[in-house]
């Protein structure tokens, strides 16, 4: 099934992370029509690929018309012909032949690559960065992963790794980082980050963290960047300071992408999106005093994902959709 005929039909996305396998059957417009989630079982491959196999059965068994094909996007560094996860700092895929393996278990067409690059084109084609000549993706969650579309194509990179700039190196000697190095930018503008932070104020300042702890019975161990979101959403002055952090950090990062690549717009995603303007506005005034040439340079635009949590799963089966039409899957 190949050619213009399988734009009209749908596909099925699945969004691979560091908790969940989450799966839908998206009309080519980008209408989400069904959807099914496993637990993501992060230690083992093969039961992360048995749950990926159980997802796309119940989408698809629950579909009575043709489907174009499987589209899927996970937490990890893949080569350039998305055949093999490089590495996945948080899931347990090493050189593991991801492709192969689900193809075998599938038996339909299949494009496999990073989620974060599928988020990307998501909102390149229905979202916030539609039309943009050159757009960036940051999605903020248990780290920081990110996409790249440039001239109307999915860009990345000569080694299939372009867009993780989770891993710029921000602090030398900082944060020891689940990728092996320290001072990773993803250790201080993320959802992990913010729980770490308030995990650290809470032991050396008990009274300032004082609301955050009523929230986990005093036990600051068990402070997490959503209690900390939910705090701030409270009004809570140190969660407010937290997320205001996270926020200048993400503008210091993106003035350093923006030296770089220059992009037309920023559209930022992930969990920790769901802050809105909280996180935005310190990181677009951080942007403002970082960005090199500031004052005689225009700077991207930074705006927030309009397809939330659905955007891995709509950019993997339009993904799929798009390598069918072109004969590539």
């Amino acid at each position: 099934m190949t050619g213009p005929a399988v734009t009209a039909l749908p596909a099925l996305g699945i969004d691979i992370g560091g908790t969940k396998v989450a799966g839908g059957l998206v009309a080519p417009d980008g209408e989400m029509l069904a959807t099914a989630r496993r637990a993501t079982p992060g230690a083992s491959v093969s039961d992360t690929e048995d749950a990926i196999a159980a997802v796309v059965a119940e989408l698809a068994e629950g579909h009575e018309g043709a489907i174009v094909g499987v589209g899927v996007g996970a937490a990890g560094w893949f080569d350039r012909t998305g055949d093999t996860v490089l590495f996945s700092p948080h899931l347990a895929w090493r050189n593991s032949t991801l492709r192969k393996d689900l193809a075998a278990r599938l038996q339909r067409p299949l494009w496999v690559g990073n989620d974060a690059d599928a988020a990307a084109w998501a909102e390149y084609r229905y979202g916030a960065a539609r039309g943009a000549d050159l757009a960036l993706m940051i999605t903020l969650g248990t780290g920081i992963g990110g996409g790249i579309v440039l001239d109307g194509r999915l860009r990345r990179g000569s080694h299939g790794v372009a867009g993780e700039w989770g891993h710029m190196r921000v602090v030398p000697d900082g944060r020891l980082c689940a990728c092996g190095n320290r001072g990773c930018w993803e250790q201080y503008a993320s959802g992990t980050a913010l729980g770490q932070t308030a995990r650290e104020v809470a032991r050396t300042s008990p009274a300032a963290a004082a609301l955050l702890l009523e929230r986990v019975d005093c036990e600051p161990d068990r402070l997490t960047g959503e209690h900390v979101a939910r705090a701030a959403y409270d009004g809570d002055p140190l969660a407010l300071e937290l997320v205001t952090e996270v926020g200048c950090w993400l503008g210091q990062g993106i003035a350093d992408l923006a030296a770089v690549l220059d992009p037309e717009v920023v559209v930022i995603g992930g969990g920790v999106s769901v802050l809105g303007e909280m996180v935005l506005r310190p990181a677009r005034e951080r942007l403002e005093r970082a960005l090199p040439g500031r004052g005689f340079r225009p700077g991207p635009r930074v705006v927030a994902a309009a397809l939330g949590a659905q955007a891995g799963i709509v950019g993997a089966a339009d993904l799929v959709r798009r390598a069918v039409a072109e004969g590539e899957a």
